[in-house]
């Protein structure tokens, strides 16, 4: 899922005076960038054998006492979500250490870099997987919203890519030092953000919702798309006067092949009144996913099934009618994903099994003998009780099951079923009793009333 990790620090090289050994109990291997009142470096957890990016307060920033205030309120923002968010599309926060001249976080190393390299006009993405990367994000920011939270300051900066060979796999929402928490009784600083993607109530100072986080997002994907913000000026004033009062041009007219529902989508998004944008995540994600479904997006670039219509798949299949958000994305990267034509054997009468199949799509057909006894639709499950027994002998197959209509299936084995969360695992224990519940019940009713059934 992602590129091998930066280069470890060589003691020999010119800059490596300039690092600190340890950060607390972390050893120092590189440093990730810096900004004016802080610094991201690379470090490793010896204890966890486990690589870690660690945000330092710079002293000068903690100098000043009026200032020092001002950033202790950010630090203690994120401190406050030490361990609370746990998703695969928002950076960890594992601990915070408050130390009084150089606070610090550590949080979730991700191997890659920020969106910001692809807002330039001549690195821009395909479009895509603009709408990919847009659909993650909006689904990671509804989690993040229904725990309380308002991010305040989506930008192509604080919304980290994972590379394999040069290509991006993958998104996660980082640096939670503006959020606004709704459940806090603590003081908390307003007006903050990046004034480009800031909507027009943020600028206002006014109570914000999760629609000021949805122009945000609509704001970065604009960028993305055009190679340009929805607005630019040199003075923040002007800046500000086209925020309340100016559309942004067309994205239909800034580049080639996009087309009017694209456009339309992120217009929404951008909308100056909270009341006419998306009213929730879901519906700006669902949106957004529209767009792959109904070829609104040249496909091609990126093979094979896109993670968001894996996703929405199993949205729609009852086995995981229970599974929370979080869970779903966890089946998404962990589960193996077939395709099945016609007469394919999915399993054989005595054969050992070690697999269950979720069918996402198509039908199978269940022979006991050359006999048909059953027929399988999305949703259901198949060769979960030869999983699931207790011994090998009850572990082989008692029929044939048959692809008759060219099928998608979702499988794991007992080594990719113990890679997910206890929850997840547990999530998957109820589909389980379910099914088995209703065909117990389907052969009771075939033994009480045959004629009916038949």
């Amino acid at each position: 899922m992602s590129s091998k990790p930066p280069p470890r620090a060589d003691a020999s090289a010119p800059d490596a005076a300039e690092l600190p050994a340890l950060i607390g109990k972390y050893r120092v291997l590189s440093k990730l960038g810096e900004g004016a009142t802080s610094e991201v470096f690379l470090c490793h957890d010896d204890f966890l054998d486990l690589d870690v990016a660690i945000k330092r307060v710079r002293p000068v920033a903690m100098a000043d006492a009026q200032e020092g205030r001002y950033f202790e309120r950010f630090f203690a923002a994120e401190a406050a979500l030490v361990g609370r968010l746990k998703h695969p599309n928002v950076v960890q926060i594992f601990d915070a250490v408050p130390d009084p001249v150089e606070p610090y976080l550590v949080m979730e190393y991700v191997a890659g870099s920020t969106l910001r390299p692809y807002c330039r006009a001549d690195q821009l993405l395909s479009l895509e997987l603009i709408v990919e990367i847009g659909f993650k994000c909006a689904m990671a920011l509804g989690y993040v919203y229904r725990q309380g939270l308002i991010h305040r300051d989506v930008k192509p900066a604080n919304l980290l890519v994972t590379l394999s060979n040069g290509s991006i796999t993958d998104v996660k929402i980082t640096d939670f030092g503006s959020v606004l928490n709704l459940a806090s009784d603590v003081t908390q600083v307003y007006r903050v953000g990046s004034l480009a993607y800031m909507s027009p109530e943020q600028l206002d100072g006014a109570a914000l919702d999760c629609r000021a986080d949805i122009y945000s997002l609509g704001a970065v994907l604009y960028h993305l798309i055009a190679g340009r913000p929805p607005f630019d000026a040199q003075v923040q004033s002007a800046m500000m006067h086209q925020i309340y009062h100016q559309t942004p041009p067309s994205l239909h007219h800034l580049r080639t092949g996009v087309a009017p529902t694209v456009d339309a989508v992120i217009q929404r998004a951008l909308a100056k009144d909270p009341g006419h944008r998306y009213r929730d995540w879901d519906e700006f994600a669902q949106a957004l996913s529209a767009l792959i479904t109904h070829q609104h997006v040249p496909r091609g670039q990126l093979q094979g099934v896109l993670d968001s219509e894996r996703f929405n798949l199993l949205r729609s299949l009852d086995f995981f009618s229970n599974f929370g958000d979080v869970e779903l994305w966890e089946v998404v990267h962990r589960a193996k994903w077939q395709r099945h034509d016609f007469g394919h054997a999915l399993y054989r009468k005595g054969e050992e099994g070690n697999t269950f199949h979720i069918i996402a799509k198509g039908e199978l057909e269940v022979f006991r003998d050359g006999q048909k006894v059953a027929q399988l639709g999305a949703g259901t499950s198949v060769g979960e009780m030869a999983y699931l027994a207790p011994s090998p002998d009850l572990r082989r197959h008692s029929t044939d099951v048959i692809v008759t209509e060219t099928a998608t299936t979702i499988s794991f084995t007992p080594q990719t079923l113990a890679q997910l969360s206890p929850n997840c695992r547990h999530l998957f224990d109820e589909g389980f009793i379910r099914v088995l519940v209703r065909r117990l019940h389907a052969a009771h009713e075939a033994l009480a009333h045959p004629r009916r059934i038949l």
